[in-house]
Protein backbone atom coordinates (compact mmCIF):
# COMPACT_ATOMS: atom_id res chain seq x y z
CA UNK A 1 0.00 0.00 0.00
CA UNK A 2 2.87 2.35 0.80
CA UNK A 3 4.29 1.95 -2.69
CA UNK A 4 1.05 3.19 -4.20
CA UNK A 5 1.37 6.61 -2.65
CA UNK A 6 2.52 9.34 -5.08
CA UNK A 7 5.62 11.48 -4.65
CA UNK A 8 5.79 15.23 -4.96
CA UNK A 9 8.12 16.67 -7.55
CA UNK A 10 11.33 18.24 -6.28
CA UNK A 11 13.15 19.38 -9.36
CA UNK A 12 16.40 21.29 -9.27
CA UNK A 13 16.93 24.17 -11.73
CA UNK A 14 17.82 23.27 -15.35
CA UNK A 15 21.21 25.02 -15.11
CA UNK A 16 22.09 23.26 -11.82
CA UNK A 17 25.32 21.26 -12.20
CA UNK A 18 26.00 17.83 -10.73
CA UNK A 19 29.49 16.55 -10.04
CA UNK A 20 31.63 14.11 -8.12
CA UNK A 21 35.03 14.66 -6.54
CA UNK A 22 38.37 13.03 -5.77
CA UNK A 23 41.81 14.22 -4.64
CA UNK A 24 45.29 13.44 -5.94
CA UNK A 25 46.88 11.60 -3.02
CA UNK A 26 43.69 9.65 -2.38
CA UNK A 27 43.40 8.14 -5.89
CA UNK A 28 46.48 8.64 -8.05
CA UNK A 29 49.10 6.29 -6.68
CA UNK A 30 52.29 6.52 -8.73
CA UNK A 31 53.80 8.18 -5.68
CA UNK A 32 57.30 8.34 -7.16
CA UNK A 33 56.52 7.73 -10.83
CA UNK A 34 58.22 9.80 -13.53
CA UNK A 35 60.19 11.98 -11.14
CA UNK A 36 57.33 13.07 -8.89
CA UNK A 37 58.58 14.80 -5.74
CA UNK A 38 57.67 13.65 -2.24
CA UNK A 39 54.63 15.17 -0.56
CA UNK A 40 53.95 15.39 3.15
CA UNK A 41 51.48 12.51 2.80
CA UNK A 42 54.03 10.31 1.06
CA UNK A 43 56.32 10.88 4.03
CA UNK A 44 53.66 10.70 6.75
CA UNK A 45 52.04 7.48 5.53
CA UNK A 46 55.44 5.77 5.34
CA UNK A 47 56.72 6.93 8.73
CA UNK A 48 53.48 7.04 10.78
CA UNK A 49 51.80 3.77 9.85
CA UNK A 50 50.25 3.56 13.30
CA UNK A 51 48.36 6.81 12.59
CA UNK A 52 46.37 5.09 9.83
CA UNK A 53 43.69 2.65 10.96
CA UNK A 54 44.58 -0.18 8.59
CA UNK A 55 48.26 0.67 8.18
CA UNK A 56 47.85 1.42 4.47
CA UNK A 57 48.98 4.33 2.30
CA UNK A 58 48.33 6.02 -1.02
CA UNK A 59 51.32 4.60 -2.89
CA UNK A 60 48.96 2.90 -5.36
CA UNK A 61 45.47 3.87 -4.15
CA UNK A 62 43.05 3.65 -7.10
CA UNK A 63 46.05 3.82 -9.47
CA UNK A 64 44.45 6.74 -11.29
CA UNK A 65 47.86 7.86 -12.51
CA UNK A 66 47.64 4.89 -14.86
CA UNK A 67 43.88 4.26 -14.91
CA UNK A 68 42.65 7.81 -15.41
CA UNK A 69 40.68 6.77 -18.47
CA UNK A 70 38.61 4.53 -16.19
CA UNK A 71 37.85 7.54 -13.99
CA UNK A 72 36.64 9.48 -17.01
CA UNK A 73 34.64 6.49 -18.21
CA UNK A 74 32.67 6.13 -14.98
CA UNK A 75 32.22 9.91 -14.74
CA UNK A 76 30.72 9.80 -18.23
CA UNK A 77 28.66 6.73 -17.33
CA UNK A 78 27.10 8.74 -14.49
CA UNK A 79 26.43 11.68 -16.79
CA UNK A 80 28.39 14.09 -14.60
CA UNK A 81 28.35 17.75 -15.58
CA UNK A 82 31.52 18.37 -13.57
CA UNK A 83 34.40 16.30 -12.21
CA UNK A 84 36.37 17.86 -9.39
CA UNK A 85 39.91 16.55 -8.97
CA UNK A 86 43.06 17.95 -7.46
CA UNK A 87 46.53 18.43 -8.87
CA UNK A 88 49.49 17.14 -6.91
CA UNK A 89 51.78 20.14 -6.44
CA UNK A 90 54.85 17.88 -6.29
CA UNK A 91 53.83 15.95 -9.42
CA UNK A 92 53.94 19.18 -11.44
CA UNK A 93 56.80 20.83 -9.52
CA UNK A 94 58.86 18.11 -7.76
CA UNK A 95 60.63 20.62 -5.51
CA UNK A 96 57.54 22.79 -5.09
CA UNK A 97 59.21 25.65 -6.97
CA UNK A 98 58.78 26.60 -10.65
CA UNK A 99 62.41 26.13 -11.68
CA UNK A 100 61.86 22.39 -12.12
CA UNK A 101 58.73 21.28 -13.96
CA UNK A 102 57.85 17.64 -14.66
CA UNK A 103 56.84 17.03 -18.29
CA UNK A 104 55.27 13.70 -17.32
CA UNK A 105 53.19 15.34 -14.59
CA UNK A 106 52.01 18.06 -16.97
CA UNK A 107 51.05 15.47 -19.59
CA UNK A 108 49.07 13.40 -17.07
CA UNK A 109 46.81 16.28 -16.08
CA UNK A 110 46.60 17.69 -19.58
CA UNK A 111 45.44 14.34 -20.97
CA UNK A 112 42.89 13.98 -18.16
CA UNK A 113 41.47 17.44 -18.83
CA UNK A 114 41.28 16.84 -22.57
CA UNK A 115 39.44 13.55 -22.13
CA UNK A 116 36.95 15.06 -19.69
CA UNK A 117 36.16 17.85 -22.14
CA UNK A 118 35.82 15.30 -24.92
CA UNK A 119 33.12 13.62 -22.81
CA UNK A 120 31.41 17.00 -22.13
CA UNK A 121 32.44 16.97 -18.48
CA UNK A 122 33.72 20.23 -17.04
CA UNK A 123 36.97 19.87 -15.06
CA UNK A 124 36.87 21.59 -11.67
CA UNK A 125 40.48 21.74 -10.53
CA UNK A 126 41.72 22.01 -6.96
CA UNK A 127 45.29 23.26 -6.70
CA UNK A 128 45.94 22.04 -3.17
CA UNK A 129 44.25 19.16 -1.34
CA UNK A 130 46.45 18.45 1.72
CA UNK A 131 49.58 17.30 -0.18
CA UNK A 132 52.25 19.93 0.42
CA UNK A 133 55.59 19.22 -1.32
CA UNK A 134 57.91 17.90 1.39
CA UNK A 135 60.64 20.38 0.48
CA UNK A 136 58.25 23.28 1.07
CA UNK A 137 57.09 21.77 4.35
CA UNK A 138 60.70 21.48 5.48
CA UNK A 139 60.81 25.28 5.29
CA UNK A 140 57.75 25.64 7.50
CA UNK A 141 54.88 25.06 5.09
CA UNK A 142 51.81 27.11 5.91
CA UNK A 143 53.48 28.72 8.94
CA UNK A 144 56.13 30.41 6.77
CA UNK A 145 54.91 33.79 5.42
CA UNK A 146 56.76 33.13 2.15
CA UNK A 147 54.30 30.34 1.39
CA UNK A 148 51.93 32.94 -0.07
CA UNK A 149 54.44 33.79 -2.82
CA UNK A 150 55.43 30.15 -3.39
CA UNK A 151 51.80 29.17 -3.78
CA UNK A 152 51.15 32.08 -6.16
CA UNK A 153 54.09 30.93 -8.30
CA UNK A 154 52.64 27.41 -8.37
CA UNK A 155 49.22 28.79 -9.31
CA UNK A 156 50.73 30.79 -12.18
CA UNK A 157 52.28 27.59 -13.54
CA UNK A 158 48.89 25.84 -13.47
CA UNK A 159 47.11 28.74 -15.15
CA UNK A 160 49.77 28.86 -17.87
CA UNK A 161 49.32 25.15 -18.54
CA UNK A 162 45.59 24.60 -18.15
CA UNK A 163 43.60 27.87 -17.94
CA UNK A 164 42.71 27.63 -21.62
CA UNK A 165 40.61 24.56 -20.72
CA UNK A 166 39.83 24.87 -17.00
CA UNK A 167 37.22 27.50 -16.13
CA UNK A 168 36.54 26.63 -12.49
CA UNK A 169 39.36 26.59 -9.95
CA UNK A 170 39.56 25.84 -6.23
CA UNK A 171 42.80 27.18 -4.82
CA UNK A 172 42.86 25.35 -1.47
CA UNK A 173 40.65 22.64 -0.01
CA UNK A 174 39.34 22.89 3.56
CA UNK A 175 41.49 25.48 5.25
CA UNK A 176 39.96 24.65 8.63
CA UNK A 177 41.29 21.09 8.37
CA UNK A 178 44.72 22.19 7.12
CA UNK A 179 45.14 24.74 9.90
CA UNK A 180 42.92 23.82 12.84
CA UNK A 181 42.72 20.04 12.78
CA UNK A 182 46.31 19.42 11.77
CA UNK A 183 48.05 21.85 14.14
CA UNK A 184 45.69 21.16 17.06
CA UNK A 185 46.06 17.38 16.87
CA UNK A 186 49.08 16.39 14.77
CA UNK A 187 47.14 13.32 13.58
CA UNK A 188 47.31 14.26 9.89
CA UNK A 189 50.31 15.01 7.69
CA UNK A 190 52.76 16.58 8.32
CA UNK A 191 52.21 15.33 11.88
CA UNK A 192 53.09 18.61 13.60
CA UNK A 193 51.17 19.59 16.73
CA UNK A 194 51.41 23.22 17.80
CA UNK A 195 48.16 24.41 19.35
CA UNK A 196 49.29 27.85 20.42
CA UNK A 197 50.55 29.44 17.19
CA UNK A 198 50.30 26.84 14.41
CA UNK A 199 46.58 27.11 13.61
CA UNK A 200 46.57 30.89 13.50
CA UNK A 201 49.80 31.44 11.56
CA UNK A 202 48.46 28.90 9.06
CA UNK A 203 45.09 30.67 9.08
CA UNK A 204 46.57 33.97 7.97
CA UNK A 205 49.23 32.72 5.54
CA UNK A 206 46.88 30.27 3.85
CA UNK A 207 44.33 33.01 3.20
CA UNK A 208 47.02 35.29 1.80
CA UNK A 209 48.29 32.45 -0.42
CA UNK A 210 44.79 32.01 -1.79
CA UNK A 211 44.40 35.75 -2.36
CA UNK A 212 47.73 36.08 -4.17
CA UNK A 213 46.85 33.13 -6.40
CA UNK A 214 43.51 34.78 -7.15
CA UNK A 215 45.13 38.13 -8.01
CA UNK A 216 47.61 36.40 -10.37
CA UNK A 217 44.67 35.00 -12.32
CA UNK A 218 42.82 38.32 -12.18
CA UNK A 219 45.78 40.28 -13.54
CA UNK A 220 47.24 37.86 -16.06
CA UNK A 221 44.55 35.39 -17.19
CA UNK A 222 41.03 36.62 -16.44
CA UNK A 223 40.54 38.77 -19.53
CA UNK A 224 41.66 35.95 -21.82
CA UNK A 225 39.98 32.93 -20.21
CA UNK A 226 37.21 34.34 -17.98
CA UNK A 227 37.38 31.56 -15.39
CA UNK A 228 36.09 31.59 -11.81
CA UNK A 229 38.02 30.92 -8.62
CA UNK A 230 37.34 30.26 -4.96
CA UNK A 231 38.64 28.21 -2.03
CA UNK A 232 36.56 25.46 -0.44
CA UNK A 233 35.35 25.65 3.14
CA UNK A 234 34.55 22.59 5.24
CA UNK A 235 31.71 23.90 7.38
CA UNK A 236 30.58 22.20 10.54
CA UNK A 237 27.13 23.66 11.19
CA UNK A 238 26.78 24.66 14.86
CA UNK A 239 23.58 24.94 16.89
CA UNK A 240 22.91 25.78 20.56
CA UNK A 241 22.98 22.73 22.82
CA UNK A 242 20.50 24.42 25.16
CA UNK A 243 18.31 27.25 23.90
CA UNK A 244 18.33 30.15 24.69
CA UNK A 245 21.31 29.74 27.03
CA UNK A 246 23.77 28.83 24.27
CA UNK A 247 22.41 31.07 21.51
CA UNK A 248 25.24 33.63 21.67
CA UNK A 249 27.86 30.92 22.05
CA UNK A 250 26.54 29.23 18.89
CA UNK A 251 26.74 32.55 17.06
CA UNK A 252 30.37 32.96 18.15
CA UNK A 253 31.04 29.34 17.21
CA UNK A 254 29.82 29.96 13.66
CA UNK A 255 31.95 33.08 13.35
CA UNK A 256 34.94 31.06 14.56
CA UNK A 257 34.10 28.16 12.23
CA UNK A 258 32.95 30.06 9.13
CA UNK A 259 33.91 33.69 9.65
CA UNK A 260 37.64 33.21 10.17
CA UNK A 261 37.96 31.79 6.66
CA UNK A 262 35.12 33.70 4.98
CA UNK A 263 34.82 37.17 6.53
CA UNK A 264 38.20 38.39 5.16
CA UNK A 265 37.06 37.47 1.62
CA UNK A 266 33.29 37.80 1.43
CA UNK A 267 32.39 40.57 3.90
CA UNK A 268 32.20 44.25 3.01
CA UNK A 269 34.45 45.18 5.93
CA UNK A 270 37.19 42.62 5.40
CA UNK A 271 39.61 41.39 8.04
CA UNK A 272 38.85 38.96 10.85
CA UNK A 273 35.33 38.83 12.33
CA UNK A 274 35.43 41.42 15.15
CA UNK A 275 33.97 38.99 17.70
CA UNK A 276 36.68 36.41 16.95
CA UNK A 277 39.46 38.99 16.97
CA UNK A 278 38.28 40.23 20.38
CA UNK A 279 37.90 36.74 21.84
CA UNK A 280 41.35 35.59 20.69
CA UNK A 281 43.03 38.72 22.07
CA UNK A 282 41.35 38.28 25.45
CA UNK A 283 42.26 34.60 25.61
CA UNK A 284 45.86 35.22 24.49
CA UNK A 285 46.40 37.90 27.14
CA UNK A 286 44.88 35.61 29.76
CA UNK A 287 47.42 32.95 28.74
CA UNK A 288 50.29 35.35 29.32
CA UNK A 289 50.95 36.45 25.73
CA UNK A 290 51.58 40.15 25.02
CA UNK A 291 49.73 39.90 21.70
CA UNK A 292 46.95 37.97 20.08
CA UNK A 293 47.79 34.48 18.86
CA UNK A 294 45.70 35.39 15.80
CA UNK A 295 48.02 37.64 13.76
CA UNK A 296 46.40 40.79 12.44
CA UNK A 297 46.11 41.85 8.81
CA UNK A 298 47.62 45.06 7.49
CA UNK A 299 45.30 47.33 5.54
CA UNK A 300 47.06 46.26 2.36
CA UNK A 301 46.45 42.60 3.20
CA UNK A 302 42.78 43.28 3.93
CA UNK A 303 42.37 44.80 0.49
CA UNK A 304 44.24 41.91 -1.11
CA UNK A 305 41.80 39.45 0.45
CA UNK A 306 38.52 41.31 0.02
CA UNK A 307 36.60 40.00 -2.98
CA UNK A 308 39.18 37.34 -3.82
CA UNK A 309 36.55 34.72 -4.75
CA UNK A 310 33.98 34.53 -7.53
CA UNK A 311 31.68 32.10 -5.72
CA UNK A 312 31.44 30.28 -2.39
CA UNK A 313 32.72 26.68 -2.41
CA UNK A 314 31.14 24.65 0.38
CA UNK A 315 31.99 21.22 1.78
CA UNK A 316 29.27 20.03 4.17
CA UNK A 317 29.21 16.77 6.10
CA UNK A 318 27.75 17.22 9.56
CA UNK A 319 26.39 19.34 12.43
CA UNK A 320 27.28 19.64 16.12
CA UNK A 321 25.70 21.33 19.14
CA UNK A 322 27.74 23.75 21.24
CA UNK A 323 27.70 24.28 25.01
CA UNK A 324 29.94 25.93 27.62
CA UNK A 325 32.83 23.76 28.76
CA UNK A 326 32.62 22.40 32.29
CA UNK A 327 35.44 22.65 34.78
CA UNK A 328 38.40 20.60 33.53
CA UNK A 329 36.99 20.04 30.02
CA UNK A 330 39.22 20.95 27.10
CA UNK A 331 38.09 20.31 23.57
CA UNK A 332 39.95 20.28 20.26
CA UNK A 333 38.61 22.46 17.46
CA UNK A 334 36.72 21.36 15.47
CA UNK A 335 36.48 17.78 16.68
CA UNK A 336 34.82 18.23 20.06
CA UNK A 337 35.30 21.75 21.32
CA UNK A 338 37.50 24.84 21.65
CA UNK A 339 39.53 26.08 24.62
CA UNK A 340 39.63 29.51 22.97
CA UNK A 341 35.83 29.70 23.06
CA UNK A 342 35.52 27.82 26.35
CA UNK A 343 33.14 25.48 24.58
CA UNK A 344 32.46 21.82 23.89
CA UNK A 345 30.69 20.23 20.94
CA UNK A 346 28.10 17.45 21.10
CA UNK A 347 26.51 15.27 18.44
CA UNK A 348 22.82 16.15 17.89
CA UNK A 349 20.51 13.66 19.57
CA UNK A 350 18.57 13.11 16.33
CA UNK A 351 21.65 12.63 14.11
CA UNK A 352 22.26 9.24 12.52
CA UNK A 353 25.65 7.65 13.06
CA UNK A 354 27.89 6.68 10.14
CA UNK A 355 31.12 4.72 9.79
CA UNK A 356 33.02 7.87 10.78
CA UNK A 357 32.66 8.93 14.41
CA UNK A 358 33.19 12.58 13.47
CA UNK A 359 30.56 12.58 10.70
CA UNK A 360 27.08 11.91 12.09
CA UNK A 361 24.44 12.40 9.41
CA UNK A 362 22.37 15.57 9.79
CA UNK A 363 20.96 16.78 6.43
CA UNK A 364 19.03 19.73 7.92
CA UNK A 365 22.34 21.38 8.73
CA UNK A 366 23.08 21.80 5.03
CA UNK A 367 20.04 24.00 4.40
CA UNK A 368 20.81 26.03 7.53
CA UNK A 369 24.40 26.50 6.38
CA UNK A 370 23.30 27.66 2.93
CA UNK A 371 20.84 30.15 4.41
CA UNK A 372 23.45 31.42 6.86
CA UNK A 373 25.91 32.08 4.05
CA UNK A 374 23.32 34.05 2.11
CA UNK A 375 22.32 36.07 5.17
CA UNK A 376 25.95 36.75 6.06
CA UNK A 377 27.46 37.47 2.64
CA UNK A 378 24.58 38.28 0.31
CA UNK A 379 23.29 36.63 -2.86
CA UNK A 380 26.51 34.90 -3.82
CA UNK A 381 26.73 31.81 -6.00
CA UNK A 382 27.32 28.73 -3.85
CA UNK A 383 28.82 25.56 -5.29
CA UNK A 384 28.67 22.52 -3.00
CA UNK A 385 32.09 21.03 -3.65
CA UNK A 386 31.79 18.04 -1.27
CA UNK A 387 29.04 16.10 0.47
CA UNK A 388 29.26 12.36 1.02
CA UNK A 389 28.43 9.35 3.15
CA UNK A 390 31.17 7.39 4.98
CA UNK A 391 30.20 3.73 4.97
CA UNK A 392 31.79 0.31 5.24
CA UNK A 393 32.60 -2.08 2.41
CA UNK A 394 29.61 -4.34 3.10
CA UNK A 395 27.25 -1.44 3.72
CA UNK A 396 23.72 -1.80 2.37
CA UNK A 397 23.96 0.95 -0.25
CA UNK A 398 20.39 2.16 0.13
CA UNK A 399 21.74 4.09 3.12
CA UNK A 400 24.02 6.11 0.82
CA UNK A 401 21.21 6.57 -1.69
CA UNK A 402 19.01 7.97 1.10
CA UNK A 403 21.89 10.22 2.24
CA UNK A 404 22.19 11.80 -1.21
CA UNK A 405 18.43 12.18 -1.57
CA UNK A 406 18.01 13.76 1.87
CA UNK A 407 20.81 16.29 1.29
CA UNK A 408 19.58 17.18 -2.19
CA UNK A 409 16.14 17.76 -0.67
CA UNK A 410 17.69 20.31 1.70
CA UNK A 411 19.42 21.96 -1.26
CA UNK A 412 16.07 22.09 -3.09
CA UNK A 413 14.40 23.72 -0.07
CA UNK A 414 17.23 26.24 0.27
CA UNK A 415 16.79 27.23 -3.36
CA UNK A 416 12.99 27.24 -3.42
CA UNK A 417 12.08 28.50 0.04
CA UNK A 418 15.15 30.47 1.14
CA UNK A 419 16.10 31.81 -2.32
CA UNK A 420 19.74 30.77 -1.94
CA UNK A 421 21.64 30.72 -5.24
CA UNK A 422 23.09 27.21 -5.15
CA UNK A 423 24.61 26.48 -8.56
CA UNK A 424 25.74 22.88 -8.14
CA UNK A 425 26.25 19.80 -5.99
CA UNK A 426 29.36 17.61 -5.90
CA UNK A 427 29.26 14.19 -4.30
CA UNK A 428 32.34 12.92 -2.44
CA UNK A 429 33.59 10.62 -3.79
CA UNK A 430 33.44 9.28 -7.31
CA UNK A 431 34.93 6.01 -6.06
CA UNK A 432 36.37 4.47 -2.92
CA UNK A 433 39.80 5.84 -2.15
CA UNK A 434 42.43 6.32 0.54
CA UNK A 435 40.56 8.20 3.27
CA UNK A 436 43.46 9.71 5.18
CA UNK A 437 43.66 8.28 8.73
CA UNK A 438 40.89 5.80 7.94
CA UNK A 439 42.91 4.31 5.09
CA UNK A 440 40.65 2.03 3.08
CA UNK A 441 38.47 1.04 6.04
CA UNK A 442 35.84 3.69 5.24
CA UNK A 443 34.11 3.96 1.87
CA UNK A 444 32.57 7.06 0.31
CA UNK A 445 32.42 5.96 -3.33
CA UNK A 446 29.56 5.91 -5.76
CA UNK A 447 31.74 3.19 -7.25
CA UNK A 448 33.19 0.47 -5.03
CA UNK A 449 36.83 -0.48 -5.32
CA UNK A 450 38.83 -3.17 -3.55
CA UNK A 451 42.26 -1.65 -2.97
CA UNK A 452 43.74 -5.16 -2.72
CA UNK A 453 42.61 -5.95 -6.26
CA UNK A 454 45.57 -5.27 -8.62
CA UNK A 455 43.15 -4.38 -11.41
CA UNK A 456 41.47 -1.69 -9.27
CA UNK A 457 38.10 -2.36 -10.86
CA UNK A 458 35.51 0.39 -10.27
CA UNK A 459 32.13 -1.29 -9.60
CA UNK A 460 28.93 0.81 -9.60
CA UNK A 461 26.88 0.88 -6.42
CA UNK A 462 23.12 1.37 -6.37
CA UNK A 463 23.63 4.95 -5.17
CA UNK A 464 25.50 5.68 -8.40
CA UNK A 465 22.46 4.68 -10.42
CA UNK A 466 20.13 6.81 -8.34
CA UNK A 467 22.52 9.74 -8.75
CA UNK A 468 22.73 9.12 -12.52
CA UNK A 469 18.93 9.37 -12.68
CA UNK A 470 18.93 12.61 -10.68
CA UNK A 471 21.53 14.06 -13.05
CA UNK A 472 19.52 12.98 -16.06
CA UNK A 473 16.16 14.36 -14.84
CA UNK A 474 17.12 16.96 -12.19
CA UNK A 475 14.34 15.31 -10.18
CA UNK A 476 15.20 14.23 -6.62
CA UNK A 477 12.28 11.79 -6.36
CA UNK A 478 13.36 9.86 -9.42
CA UNK A 479 11.21 7.11 -10.88
CA UNK A 480 12.03 3.50 -10.14
CA UNK A 481 11.81 2.95 -13.88
CA UNK A 482 14.88 5.11 -14.43
CA UNK A 483 16.84 3.40 -11.66
CA UNK A 484 15.88 -0.05 -12.89
CA UNK A 485 16.89 0.81 -16.45
CA UNK A 486 20.37 1.64 -15.19
CA UNK A 487 20.48 -1.46 -13.02
CA UNK A 488 19.55 -3.68 -15.97
CA UNK A 489 22.08 -1.94 -18.16
CA UNK A 490 24.89 -2.55 -15.68
CA UNK A 491 23.70 -6.04 -14.70
CA UNK A 492 23.44 -5.25 -11.01
CA UNK A 493 21.49 -8.42 -10.29
CA UNK A 494 21.64 -8.03 -6.54
CA UNK A 495 19.64 -4.80 -6.78
CA UNK A 496 16.77 -6.05 -8.93
CA UNK A 497 14.48 -6.10 -5.92
CA UNK A 498 14.52 -2.30 -5.85
CA UNK A 499 10.98 -2.23 -7.29
CA UNK A 500 9.32 -0.68 -10.31
CA UNK A 501 6.54 1.40 -8.87
CA UNK A 502 5.98 5.04 -8.11
CA UNK A 503 9.28 6.58 -6.99
CA UNK A 504 12.59 5.72 -5.40
CA UNK A 505 11.85 7.48 -2.13
CA UNK A 506 8.76 5.36 -1.35
CA UNK A 507 10.39 2.12 -2.43
CA UNK A 508 13.36 3.11 -0.32
CA UNK A 509 11.22 3.41 2.80
CA UNK A 510 10.02 -0.16 2.41
CA UNK A 511 13.52 -1.44 1.73
CA UNK A 512 14.93 0.35 4.74
CA UNK A 513 12.15 -1.02 6.96
CA UNK A 514 12.88 -4.53 5.70
CA UNK A 515 16.60 -3.98 6.21
CA UNK A 516 16.48 -2.56 9.72
CA UNK A 517 13.88 -4.98 11.02
CA UNK A 518 15.01 -8.18 9.29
Amino acid sequence: MLLAVGCSSQKLPPNFKFGAATAAYQIEGGWKADGKGKSIWDEFAHTHKDAIVDGTNGDVAADSYHLWREDVRIASELGLNQYRFSISWSRILPSGLPNNMSKAGVKYYSDLIDELLKQNIEPVVTMYHYDMPLKIQDLGGWTNPLIADWFADYARVLYSLFADRVKTWITINEAVVICDMIYNTGILAPGIKNEELGPFLCNKHLLLAHAKAYRVYEREFKDKYNGRLSLSHNILWIEPYQYPRDKELAKLGLEYMIGRYSHPIFSKEGGWPPSVEKKLLEYSLKQGFNYSRLPSFTEEEKQLLKGSADFYALNYYTTHMIRPAKEGEKGTWFLNGSPELGAMLEIPADAELSASVIMPVYPKGLRKTLSYLKNSYGDIDILITENGYPGKHQMYDHVRLKYIKDHLTQVYLAIKEDKVHVIGYTYWALMDNFEWNSGYSVTFGLYAMDHKDPKKIRSPRLSSQYYACVIKTHEINVSDECVNENIEKLHLQEYHSFGNSVCASKALIVLLILFYFS
